[in-house]
């Protein structure tokens, strides 16, 4: 029988530079771990600036009820869409703050793969201001070249469903190819086959801090 390390935080911060980059990197994950950790999920664009995006606030809202985080636990910034290069001194600072606050224990993020300027910046920023705390990056498929998962963690058919679930709350996205069921099925069976099991979520390696337990 495979043995499987255990990893857990009593506090963890999803960050997401759009609505629905959380869900589509980290849906099965956020569904296996509601309820057992403290989740707070921060985006840091609501997107508002375009009028043929009017529901994604909402939409991103739906789709967190349904992998069991409540709005309450959900946070969506207005930073400005594909502005985020202008604005990293903020954005660093808008960090600062969340961590000085939520004191997270993990952080997910966008992969270093991620060639989108917010998903970039994002990223940078965030590894300064969570300094000493472990991050990982997850992958959003539209604009992540050369991703490949090194920390992977098995999750179930249920939670894979629930994935779907939230990612079918996206109206406004229902013609991209990357909210396609088959197309999130398909990518949590190939991280699953690396990782030799059923399906797994993966993410690649920014940071990890830890210590040894020989209990």
């Amino acid at each position: 029988m495979k043995q499987d390390m255990s990893f857990y935080g009593r506090k963890v911060c999803f960050i997401g530079a759009h609505p629905d980059d959380i869900e589509l990197g980290c849906g099965a994950l956020i569904a296996q771990i509601s309820g057992k950790a403290d989740i707070l999920c921060v985006t840091l664009s609501d997107n508002r600036k375009n009028p043929q995006l009017e529901n994604l606030v909402e939409e991103h809202y739906q789709a967190m009820k349904v992998l069991g985080v409540p709005k309450e636990q959900v946070v969506v910034a207005d930073f400005e869409t594909r502005k985020f290069p202008s604005v990293r001194q903020e954005i660093l600072e808008y960090f600062v703050h969340l961590k000085n606050t939520f004191k997270p224990e993990i952080v997910f993020v966008h992969s270093k793969a991620d060639i989108h300027q917010d998903h970039t910046t994002t990223t940078d920023e965030a590894l300064r201001a969570f300094r000493g705390i472990t991050v990982l990056g997850y992958d959003v498929i539209r604009s992540s070249y050369g991703f490949f998962p090194n920390f992977l963690v098995g999750v179930t058919s249920e939670e894979v469903e629930k994935k779907v679930c939230a990612l079918s709350e996206y109206k406004t996205y229902a013609d991209k190819y990357y909210f396609e069921a088959d197309v999130t099925r398909a990518t949590l069976k190939r991280n699953g086959a690396i990782a030799e099991r059923e399906y797994a979520e993966g993410f690649d390696i920014l940071r990890i801090v830890a210590s040894f337990d020989k209990a």
